[in-house]
């Protein structure tokens, strides 16, 4: 392991953000002390329309992009790729199922807002959330379109504060197929967000491997987001899945991959493991070591080799404990930063990792250099 990965680590966090569920329909208007000689900053503008709900600040367009910026050098700042929108209408769908947990307030005003306050200049959008399935079928296929088609009007209204990562209906190959299509070629997506598992199937499962395939052709980023398998859901009474078992699923999954091959047989596919990749850096030598050898032709370069080569965020993977244990593992340069906005704040991996004994270029590099390499039109012109 590189020595830069090999300094002490110390503990700093940061908060929650809390939500607010309040919505104003109309942008109060704004007092001439507001204004500086250099314009109007964007916290000032977000002060306004923060509590506009999500449908409303579509229907005023840009919004935000009519007014000069302060901090126009927003190509230097953090690029978060762990960052959930929540559209009216998954809310809707989310508030008919049973013992989903609580959510917090969503608009896109609440996303920019904590973004300007932690120096995020641009972050990926996903809906990749536990707790509503993506059924085979039309249902499926409608919540992905439905989705996307939200967050790419987002970023159209927002290019250097939005990017997005397109939603699936994996269960459903064929749909999926499409969704690509639509997503990559007309949507012009940054990538593709997928859970960790549908069911009882994880992505390595051999019904995906179109899917997998046309996404090697692409050379397509996937983002991965842990979910609760039809297993597992009710492990420990009281624990929510959240807790441990996402952590768990994340873990299962890339051994699933491992084992079918898909990483070695689609090597343009750049995939991002949520949280740290879960527990595989605490399983990987276990995984490595344990491999079944019947197995071996589909890693031929080794378990090692493949989970090195992956991207992992560091939404509640920028503590001390996590981080040391994923930088055990990979080097830093295949670290992103993620918050899981708007279940925590980007304040909170940031202070973690400013104060993680790194050295700058690793931090500079977690915090934007990475993920640029990884969607390029985030890096240098």
């Amino acid at each position: 392991m590189a020595a830069a990965n090999q300094q002490p680590l110390e503990r700093n966090r940061g908060n929650k953000l809390p939500g607010d569920p309040n919505s104003i329909p109309q942008i109060p208007p704004t007092s001439s002390s507001e204004f500086s000689r250099r314009g109007v900053s964007r916290r000032i503008v977000l002060k306004h329309v923060a509590a506009i709900g999500a449908g409303a600040a579509l229907s005023l367009r840009p919004v935000l992009a009519g007014f000069p910026r302060v901090d126009s050098n927003s190509k230097r700042g953090r690029i978060d790729v762990h960052h959930h929108m929540l559209p009216p209408f998954y809310m809707d769908l989310r508030r008919a199922v049973t013992n989903v947990g609580p959510m917090p307030a969503w608009t896109p005003a609440k996303s920019l807002d904590d973004m300007e306050k932690n120096s995020v200049s641009t972050v990926m959008l996903s809906l990749a959330v536990s707790g509503v399935a993506f059924d085979a079928g039309e249902a499926g296929r409608s919540l992905a379109r439905k989705s996307n088609d939200y967050g790419a009007q987002l970023v159209k209204d927002h290019p250097e504060n939005f990017g997005l990562l397109a939603a699936l209906p994996l269960p459903d190959p064929q749909g999926s197929l499409s969704e690509i299509e639509y997503a990559l070629d007309i949507l012009h997506a940054d990538g593709i967000a997928l859970l960790s598992s549908y069911g009882d199937k994880w992505l390595g499962d051999a019904a995906y491997a179109p899917v997998f395939e046309e996404l090697n052709r692409r050379k397509a980023v996937i983002f991965v987001h842990p979910n609760a398998p039809n297993c597992c859901t009710q492990v420990l009474p009281h624990v929510p899945a959240s807790t441990m078992e996402f952590l768990f699923d994340t873990a299962r999954t890339i051994e699933s991959l491992l084992m079918n091959g898909t990483f070695s047989r689609y090597p343009n596919l750049q995939f991002i493991f949520s949280h740290g990749g879960g527990t595989m850096p605490i399983l990987a030598n276990r995984m490595a070591r344990t491999f079944p050898k019947e197995f071996a032709s589909q890693v031929p370069n080794g378990v090692l080799y493949e989970l090195k080569r992956q991207y992992y965020d560091t939404a509640s993977a920028s503590n001390p404990t996590s981080l040391s244990a994923l930088l055990s593992v990979v080097p830093s340069s295949q670290v992103v930063f993620g918050s899981d906005f708007p279940f925590i704040s980007a304040g909170e991996p940031a202070n973690d990792l400013m104060h993680s004994g790194l050295p700058v270029e690793a931090v500079e590099a977690i915090n934007r250099g990475n993920a640029a390499r990884l969607f390029g039109r985030l890096g240098p012109k």
